[in-house]
């Protein structure tokens, strides 16, 4: 399939990675760094998705297709998720998730 390339190796790639994205979610205290571990965990579903359907099933199209899916929802949510947050430092001139907590309507 992919030359000199095992999917061990890969799998190992996207593992590491997913790691990193919910290290960076539950440890930052910024919104926007916990919105981009949480589009890094996405991404990293997506790279599974693909290296699944790669080494499985190489003529069919159906990792590529839930790839595609993932990648239109992650957009979508990052938009909403940017409008939220937008919202929230007009209101309060921080993203910082200590001051959401204590904010009062």
């Amino acid at each position: 399939m992919i030359e000199n390339i095992s999917i061990y190796e890969l799998l190992t790639l996207s593992t590491i990675l997913f790691f990193i994205g919910l290290y960076g979610f539950l440890t930052r205290k910024n919104l926007i760094t916990m919105l981009m571990a949480i589009e890094l965990l996405l991404n990293t579903s997506v790279i599974n998705f693909v290296v699944i359907n790669k080494y499985l099933y190489p003529n069919m199209l159906q990792g590529v297709y839930f790839s595609i899916f993932i990648i239109a929802v992650a957009a979508a949510e990052t938009a909403l998720a940017i409008s939220i947050i937008i919202n929230l430092y007009r209101l309060k001139t921080s993203v910082d998730i200590a001051e959401t907590e204590t904010m009062k309507y």
